[in-house]
């Protein structure tokens, strides 16, 4: 359980990351909602946490900006008094093949997957180093591992997220803090349902359990690796994936 702990999950509003919320907030923590685009979608997973009887607070921050990373998390801290989990979950995609690919689309996936996470954990860590505790994970993606075509950028971003996640994981375990990743395959979510029926098809030919995922299998992993019974966990990539990745 997580009672009396304090999780702050960002690109909470949808999918995989408002999975992450609810399921956190179910399990006792106060969760604090991070969303940078729709106000809206961000109170609806607000609404659905606190009916169940969880608690939640909605706060908007673009991710790739450092100082209003700052901020939000200076925010954070200072009404709850501690920070004990930090999920990076927001990000973007930007697809296109290599040739074609134009800087701004390069950039801006790198800026928030990446850099984004980096802010956060850059001013999440100072707390949880205080406390001498603290559970970080951050969502990069199997395509971080296996490349894919016409994802340069997000690619890049995704296997960056799990360099830093075990640079992160080397400074912060002499003050017993966990840095970790999850590696989702193809998951149901808005990001999957714009793709054609016949490509879908085609992915889920490729996958060891024939099917795509659901946003709580990701969801459940998190809980997981942020509970008290993955404390010696750390610098690890936890593939939820149907098996792609062997």
């Amino acid at each position: 359980m997580l009672n009396d702990k304090v999780a702050v999950v960002t690109g909470a509003s949808r999918g995989i990351g408002r999975a992450i919320a609810v399921k956190l907030a179910s399990l006792g923590a106060t969760v604090i909602i991070n969303y940078n685009g729709s106000v809206e979608k961000a109170k609806e997973v607000k609404n659905e946490i606190e009916s169940c009887g969880g608690k939640a607070e909605v706060y908007q921050c673009d991710v790739s900006d450092f100082e209003a990373c700052k901020t939000f998390l200076d925010h954070v801290i200072k009404e709850y008094g501690r920070l004990d989990i930090l999920v990076n979950n927001a990000g973007i995609t930007k697809d296109g093949l290599l040739m074609r690919m134009s800087e701004q689309d390069f950039d801006d996936v790198i800026r928030i997957n990446l850099k984004g996470a980096f802010n956060c954990i850059r001013f999440a860590s100072r707390q949880m180093m205080k406390q001498r505790s603290g559970r970080i994970v951050t969502l990069s993606s199997v395509v971080g591992v296996t490349g894919n075509v016409g994802q340069a950028n997000y690619a890049a971003s995704k296997a960056g997220v799990i360099g830093l996640t075990k640079a992160t994981a080397k400074e912060l375990a002499s003050r017993h803090i966990t840095v970790n990743a999850v590696a989702p395959g193809f998951i149901q979510t808005d990001m999957t349902e714009v793709l054609p029926e016949k490509m879908k098809e085609q992915i889920a030919s490729q996958i060891p359990f024939g099917t795509f995922g659901d946003p709580k299998d990701v969801a459940n992993a998190v809980a997981f690796l942020v509970s008290d019974e993955a404390g010696y966990i750390t610098g690890q990539v936890l593939h939820v994936d149907g098996g792609m990745v062997m």
